[in-house]
């Protein structure tokens, strides 16, 4: 049986498959290549071209490829761009999950691994932040991948269905081995922004807030190298088709970085420093958000292997010379 992944050929997407390659799974991908990118998507990889909202197109490609799990990725991800176009993150994030969701009950698909985010969480009373802790998203963003969530709980409740949501806290690196890593235009991803920065391809890196309650004044986050995210993925995978409950859990290292100690890493591991700008805050950015992983850790058997900020920062900007040495800055 084969794994849909959609929104494969993007950034997280593009691990997952190499990791599903690896792992000898079949393998389709369906991106509509809005930020994705062909050529991120493992050779091995079936790959159709499409919108995750194109029902007729979802029931099809499930039946062609004899899909009997889904791993959705797909949907947008800038925090201030949903604060200024919220109807289109609702679409795009809720609206068109809950396509993919009822293509899958439509179809008998019955494991579904959801990409959902800490921004649920908003500005969490208690650092660092649990499961069972208060649903208060600051952004519109935020709120659509909660509305996902919430209907994947329902779905589980009326059907022979199960779940994983994983709410990710800030994801960086490139794979290890070099075969994909961030490439989106534009991303914001503080060490994708960073890394461009020190190797010329941005003039500086703004730093949003330094008034925040924090040791440095800056924002603090949680970062988690992509590889070790895309092993919970896979354990998640693998604890629903052992047909266990569903399951929501954080993905982090319960250890926060603020802007300052990570633009400090990178001039660390480039080796030179930084052109910084301080700016105001962004709206909807959260003063501090860091994970409590238990859960993780203990009903998926999950350990982090990559924790480490400057091996962290050390992949992305691997990722980003091996680009530059193929002259691939699409």
């Amino acid at each position: 049986m084969t794994v849909l992944v959609t929104g494969g050929a993007g950034y997280i997407g593009s691990h997952m498959v190499w990791e599903l390659v690896d792992r000898d799974e079949p393998v389709v991908v369906l991106d509509r290549l809005s930020t994705g990118f062909r050529w991120a998507v493992a050779p091995e990889a079936a790959f159709v071209e499409g919108d995750i909202g194109d029902e007729a197109l979802l029931d099809d490609v499930i039946a062609r490829f004899g899909v009997d799990a889904i791993i959705h990725f797909a949907g947008s991800v800038v925090v201030p761009d949903s604060v200024a176009d919220p109807l289109g993150y609702y679409l795009n994030n809720t609206v068109k999950s809950r396509a993919v969701i009822a293509a899958a009950v439509r179809n008998g698909v019955r494991h579904f691994v959801f990409s959902s985010t800490s921004a649920v969480y908003g500005d969490p009373p208690t650092i660092p932040v649990g499961e069972d802790a208060p649903l208060k998203p600051l952004s519109p963003y935020g709120t659509s991948k909660l509305m996902t969530e919430l209907m994947l709980a329902d779905v589980a409740a009326a059907h022979d269905f199960r779940y994983a949501a994983l709410r990710y806290f800030n994801v960086a690196g490139a794979d290890p081995k070099g075969r994909t890593g961030q490439s989106t235009r534009g991303a914001t991803h503080l060490i994708k922004v960073a890394v461009e920065t020190a190797l010329g391809d941005r003039p500086e890196i703004q730093v949003f807030g330094t008034d925040y309650d924090t040791p440095d004044g800056t924002g603090v986050r949680d970062y988690i190298h992509v590889a070790d995210l895309i092993d919970a993925h896979v354990r998640a995978l693998d604890h629903l088709r052992a047909g266990n409950p569903s399951l929501i859990a954080n993905c982090g290292y319960e250890r926060g970085f603020s802007v300052l100690e990570v633009l400090k890493a990178v001039e660390r591991v480039a080796g030179l420093s930084l052109p910084v700008r301080i700016a105001p805050r962004r709206p909807g950015d959260s003063p501090k958000v860091v994970a409590r992983s238990e859960r993780v850790r203990q009903v998926l058997g999950w350990a982090p292997r990559w924790d480490d900020l400057d091996t962290i920062v050390g992949h992305a900007l691997a990722w980003e010379r091996s680009r530059r040495r193929r002259n691939d800055l699409r």
